[in-house]
């Protein structure tokens, strides 16, 4: 088994949200860009990720895609980073509980949202989200406390909250509440962060 972690990506996909985790961790991983619609699509690829999309990651034989379970396999993977709480830590029930979130309901929610997409209200409860209000609602409640998902300790669950909040704002995808303003202010400034946006932002500017 390759201790080797090879990230596959495209500068302008939620890869960014996995290159993000990369730098947070410390460890030295190998980058390989795709291209949407050629090798993205390419037989090669397709047998990494049978979808088609990135990012994905390969270590230790082992296959992982889609951005939420990256970040949790990672922060697993290499526990000295300190970006999880321990299988015995009761903190992980609040960790997962907002990294799924974010992944799920937010993800969906604000899908929907941008395509137009209208749930009837007698069939809200068939939908994981419920409604976009409600789910912006409970996701103010994970980081108003702050400063981080998990109080005072930053975890991969604020890589992925923090990435899907930001592009909320970016994108005007999320309401400009000052809770999220300050939230994203604290997080997307931070070293890893800051590299990992230099990284794939030279790759744009090159054409990679």
């Amino acid at each position: 088994m390759s201790e080797e972690i090879v990230f596959y990506t495209n500068p302008m996909s939620r890869g960014r949200i996995a290159r993000w985790m990369l730098e947070e961790l410390g460890q030295p991983y190998r980058t390989e860009v795709l291209d949407y619609g050629t090798t993205m699509k390419g037989a090669d690829y397709l047998a990494i990720n049978p979808m088609g999309k990135v990012p994905a990651i390969r270590h230790r034989g082992v296959t992982v895609t889609e951005c939420a379970a990256i970040c949790a396999y990672l922060a697993d993977a290499f526990p000295r980073a300190g970006l999880a709480p321990a299988l015995d830590d009761p903190a992980r029930g609040t960790y997962l509980r907002w990294l799924f979130f974010a992944a799920g309901p937010v993800d969906s929610a604000v899908t929907a949202r941008s395509m137009g997409w209208q749930v009837p209200p007698e069939r809200q409860g068939m939908v994981g989200y419920g409604t976009y209000e409600q789910m912006v609602d409970a996701l103010e409640t994970a980081v108003e406390a702050g400063p981080y998902v998990l109080g005072e300790r930053f975890s991969a669950a604020d890589v992925y909250v923090g990435s899907q909040i930001g592009w909320g704002l970016q994108f005007k995808t999320l309401p400009e509440r000052e809770t999220f303003k300050a939230y994203a202010g604290r997080i997307l400034g931070r070293p890893a962060a800051l590299r990992a946006r230099e990284l794939d932002d030279a790759l744009i500017a090159t054409g990679a």
